[in-house]
């Protein structure tokens, strides 16, 4: 059985730049998902398809409501929480049995809605931090 050899790059260019055309080439580099200058550059040269990451700034302001929007929720849960453990110390309170029949419809109710919108933020987080696409550079 042979083996495949493969072929050792061998040929060389080099180009001399402007410092400003090289920090250009250095910045579009910075955003691919190449490690090396070299893979960078021989992909660009020969037309390859080029991946880099992208965030999508116009999105940044409805990511930070969304950030507020989860800790507001947070505090909802906590002061819920709260307002329950004061009424269960409450033993000999009159009609604390209606309160705490409101409380736990309250809490059924409220949870998995928070628990979801939890969740949907935390996706669109990561969708708008992470977006990747694909760019022919």
């Amino acid at each position: 059985m042979m083996k495949k050899t493969e072929e050792n790059r061998s040929r060389r260019i080099i180009t001399r730049l402007k410092p400003e055309e090289y920090k250009v080439i250095q910045d579009r580099f910075k955003k691919t998902m190449f490690r090396k200058m070299s893979e960078y550059s021989r992909n660009v040269l020969l037309e390859k398809t080029i991946t880099v990451t992208h965030r999508d700034q116009s999105m940044d302001e409805v990511l930070e409501e969304l950030i507020l929007l989860r800790k507001e929720l947070n505090a909802i849960g906590n002061n819920f929480n709260q307002a329950v453990r004061k009424l269960n110390s409450v033993e000999g309170m009159p009609d604390a049995h209606i309160w705490q029949a409101m409380i736990v419809v309250l809490r059924d109710k409220l949870e998995p809605a928070i628990i979801q919108i939890k969740e949907r933020v935390s996706d669109y987080a990561d969708i708008w931090s992470q977006r990747l696409s694909v760019e022919k550079v």
